[in-house]
């Protein structure tokens, strides 16, 4: 626990799971429902791909914006921020009508993403032990999960008998409860911060001397490689399915749900466990695990329930390293900079997963699925062997507890 704080725990860690559970459903329930979308306001499918894109690119950019000011005047008022602006423009897309008005607001509400995808890590690295940051930050990230598991589902539902904007409203509300708890129950841990001069040379140059760090290069280059692997597998599995075994939506649907169960049960698991055993054993054994479905996919996954088993152990693997790698992420730089590295993986890791997307189109319509796959396990390979060579585990010492 952070020093001379008093708070709860896991009151700190529920708000922070709320958080992820609201932002990363809220971006999730958008691919399910783009036909509806486009039905409602009238816009044509070749033009629905850009409400995603903008999305991505405010995260992105947003994020490397954030990442100084974070380190500067500490987490909990970028939290704040970022989860009441999240807020806001979740229920102004209840007002939308049309597609430049959903762009903006997608563009807005990708901006806010950018303010609390490294927030919560980073508020993890700060407030927890090392030895406890793995346990934490699998709950965290069950977050996603449990999106998957209930979010999504019960958005699809409102979706399809309120109409689309139902849906973000749903997580605008979940949002706003968020932002009333962080006010209320979320403090700002004891930690040094950045006393240096905030500008946006002085954000550059902080980048460009991180980027000297060959840990930080190291570091970096393991997220892009990660998304990158995601992009290539998990874009094109659902259509892979729909040409091959002529799935319904709800079989796609169904197949998500056991994913996610997989993945929450998992992950909290792998966090604890990384505590006890260290962060890159479990990475290198879920990198290696991932990169052999990967391969064995397009092979074995000739009926729906044997899919399901593969899909489930994909997630298994997921969950195995995203914890472990956050929390020694946290790590690997001083705590004044903790907020610039993680927003600068975030970044990096976006233009991995839209490189990854692209290239899988290309490589599935030229080559089919076992083409995005072995170049899927080819990159998730490489990040194992980066991260046994390159990343450094912190030396452990008596686990704290909370």
């Amino acid at each position: 626990m952070a020093r001379g704080d008093t708070s709860h725990p896991k009151l700190v860690l529920f708000a922070l799971w709320l958080m992820v559970f609201s932002s990363s459903s809220q971006v999730i329930i958008v691919s399910p429902i783009l036909p509806r979308i486009g039905e409602a306001l009238c816009i044509p499918s070749e033009h629905l791909g850009w409400l995603i894109t903008s999305y991505a690119v405010f995260l992105s950019l947003f994020a490397l914006i954030i990442g100084p000011i974070s380190d500067k005047y500490g987490r909990r008022v970028v939290l704040l921020l970022g989860c009441g602006s999240m807020a806001i423009a979740l229920w102004l897309h209840g007002v939308a009508e049309g597609f430049v008005s959903l762009l903006v607001l997608r563009a807005a509400a990708g901006a806010a993403g950018g303010m609390l995808s490294g927030a919560a890590v980073s508020y993890v690295g700060d407030y927890f032990p090392y030895e406890r940051r793995g346990w934490a930050n699998g709950w965290v990230m069950s977050g996603i999960a449990v999106g998957q598991i209930i979010g999504i589902p019960l958005g699809i539902l409102l979706a399809d008998n309120f109409g689309f904007k139902s849906a973000f409203l749903m997580f605008a509300i979940t949002m706003t409860i968020t932002t009333v708890i962080v006010w209320l129950y979320v403090p700002q841990p004891d930690v040094a911060r950045n006393t240096g001069k905030l500008s946006v040379g002085s954000a550059i140059a902080g980048y460009r001397e991180l980027l000297g760090r060959p840990v930080v290069v190291a570091a970096s280059a393991t997220y892009f490689l990660m998304f990158f692997s995601i992009g290539l597998y998990v874009i094109y599995f659902p259509t892979w399915l729909e040409d091959t075994l002529f799935v319904s939506g709800s079989d796609i649907a169904t197949l998500f749900l056991v994913g996610g169960i997989a993945n929450v049960i998992t992950g909290p698991m792998a966090g604890k466990l990384s505590d006890r055993t260290g962060r890159k054993p479990l990475i290198i054994i879920s990198c290696i695990g991932m990169g052999l479905v990967m391969i064995v996919t397009p092979y074995f996954g000739t009926n729906l329930w044997v899919v399901y088993g593969l899909f489930g152990m994909a997630m298994i693997m997921m969950a195995l390293r995203i914890s472990p790698l956050q929390s020694l992420m946290t790590a690997i730089v001083e705590e004044q900079r903790r907020g610039a590295l993680l927003s600068l993986a975030v970044a990096i890791g976006q233009v991995g997963i839209g490189i990854g997307g692209a290239v899988a189109g290309l490589t599935y319509v030229n080559f089919g699925f076992a083409s995005n796959t072995f170049a899927g396990a080819i990159a998730i390979f490489a990040m194992a062997l980066l991260v046994h060579k390159t990343l450094p585990e912190p030396v452990r010492k008596v686990d704290l507890g909370v």
